[in-house]
């Protein structure tokens, strides 16, 4: 079980906004009320960015699961922007949480998180959609920067 949950996204999301909230517990400051309140912008924008890129894959017929081989190339929508909205949107709703629960020492999640998320899944994806996709994924990759 355990297993299976690191091979999801969503559980290394949730992993580290623990960590940074106990981080914010552990060395407590206080942040002025816009900058939490700019955390729940920030949240609602990653999950209208995650349902947006969410949606456009769907309508492409294509999987948002990691790790599958993706049945279309989707270089429409946010991946205009980034080859990976979704992590993307991972790492500001991250912030955002921290910013909303005025836990700005969990921030350093953040970076570690897209490390993570780098290293375990986009790196392998890449290789997969690169061996399937060939110039086309080459061309998208040279125009559309990794994250954004």
């Amino acid at each position: 079980m355990i297993a299976r949950l690191a091979g999801l996204p969503p559980a290394w999301l949730g992993l580290f906004a623990l960590a940074g909230a106990a981080l914010g517990w552990l060395l407590p400051l206080e942040l002025p009320p816009a900058l939490r309140d700019l955390g729940l912008l920030l949240v609602a924008a990653a999950l209208a960015l995650m349902l947006w890129a969410a949606f456009t894959m769907w309508r492409a017929r294509t999987t948002v699961i990691p790790g599958r081989l993706p049945a279309a190339l989707v270089t429409h929508g946010p991946f205009r922007f980034s080859r990976n909205p979704i992590y993307l949107a991972d790492l500001i709703l991250l912030a955002g949480l921290m910013l909303a629960l005025s836990a700005p020492a969990g921030l350093v999640a953040v970076p570690a998180l897209a490390l993570v998320l780098k290293r375990r899944f986009i790196l392998r994806e890449e290789t997969v959609i690169a061996a399937a996709y060939g110039a086309a994924f080459d061309r998208y990759r040279k125009r559309v920067r990794r994250w954004i």
